[in-house]
C-alpha cells in the first residue's frame, strides 16, 4: 500500500492546492491513503470546521494537528465527532479529541493514525515517548499499518522518536517546522522516517507568513499582522510504501506539487470524453 502524508497545510493557498492537487495526485502515485497536517490550515493558525470539510471532501482522507489545534473553538465538536482526526495523543486525557483514528485505504485496509508533541522548544506536555508506548498497546493486535506525525522542533528530538519507534511502526514522519528535511530514510526495523515531511503554501514567505510583515517585527519590535504569503504555492509532503502483511515500509520518497504542475494532475484526474 502506499501513503502520502502531507505537510503543515498553511491558509487558504495550502488548502487550494491540496484540493486540486490531491486528486491527480492519487491517480498518478497510486495512492491507497492521504494524509495531511493541518494544524495552519485556517488563515495560518488552526482548523475551522468548513476547513475540515474542504479538505476530506478533496480527498484527505485523515487529519493530524499539533500545537494551534485548538486555536478554533469551533473545531472542538469535529474532534469529539468525527473519527479521522487526532489530537496529539500525550495531551490530557480530559482534551477534546481522539488520540488515535483508524482509516480504510481505498482497498479496505485498515491503518492507524496517532499525533505526537514534541518537548525540545515546545509548550509542556506530557511525555510523548510514554503517550506513543500507551496507545500502541491499547491498539496491539488490531493493526500494524500505522503512520505517526510527529510534531515537533528539534531534530534531535525527532530522530529520538524515529529510534524509540524502529520497527513498530510504519511511518514517523515529522512535522511543525514547516522546512522539509533530506534525509528520508528507512530504519534499520523498518520503520519509515524524515525529521520534516515540508510545508504546503506559500514557499515566497517567512514560513508561510508576508516577508515584510516578519522582517518588520522583528528588526523594529513594532507589532504587525502576519498575514498568510500568496506567492510560490506548493504541496511538500512524503510518500511511504508500506508492506501489507508485516506493516514495514519499503520505501519513502519526497514529493513537491508546484502550482505550474496542478494542471497536469486536473488533466490526469479528469474522466474521458
Amino acid at each position: 500500500m502506499r501513503l502520502l502524508h502531507i505537510g503543515d497545510i498553511v491558509g487558504s493557498p495550502g488548502r487550494r492546492i491540496v484540493v486540486r492537487a490531491v486528486p491527480g495526485l492519487v491517480v498518478r502515485e497510486g495512492l491507497d491513503l492521504v494524509v495531511a497536517n493541518a494544524e495552519n490550515a485556517a488563515g495560518g493558525s488552526g482548523l475551522t470546521p468548513a476547513n475540515y470539510d474542504e479538505l476530506i471532501a478533496g480527498g484527505v482522507d485523515g487529519i493530524t494537528l499539533g500545537d494551534h489545534i485548538y486555536r478554533r473553538r469551533a473545531i472542538m465538536r469535529v474532534l469529539e465527532s468525527k473519527k479521522n482526526i487526532v489530537k496529539p495523543a500525550n495531551y490530557p486525557d480530559e482534551s477534546p479529541g481522539r488520540d488515535v483514528a483508524f482509516i480504510a485505504t481505498r482497498s479496505g485496509l485498515e491503518v492507524a493514525i496517532i499525533s505526537l508533541m514534541g518537548r525540545v522548544f515546545m509548550r509542556p506536555v506530557d511525555c510523548p515517548f510514554k503517550a506513543i508506548d500507551r496507545v500502541l498497546a491499547k491498539i496491539a493486535g488490531r493493526t500494524n499499518r500505522i503512520l505517526v506525525d510527529f510534531h515537533a522542533e528539534a531534530t534531535s528530538d525527532m530522530q529520538l522518536m524515529g529510534r524509540h519507534l524502529d520497527g513498530r511502526v510504519s511511518a514517523v514522519l515529522g512535522t511543525h517546522t514547516h522546512v522539509p528535511t533530506a534525509d528520508e530514510s528507512i530504519l534499520p526495523g523498518g520503520t519509515a522516517f524524515q525529521c520534516d515531511v515540508g510545508m504546503t503554501g506559500p514557499y515566497e514567505s517567512i514560513l508561510g507568513r508576508r516577508i515584510d510583515r516578519v522582517l518588520e517585527t522583528t528588526k523594529t519590535f513594532n507589532p504587525t499582522t502576519f498575514d498568510v504569503a500568496s506567492d510560490d504555492v506548493r504541496l511538500s509532503g512524503t510518500i511511504v510504501d508500506i508492506d501489507e502483511a508485516t506493516g514495514k515500509a519499503t520505501a519513502i520518497r519526497r514529493l513537491t506539487v508546484r502550482e505550474d504542475e496542478v494542471a497536469e494532475l486536473a488533466d490526469q484526474h479528469a474522466p474521458p470524453q
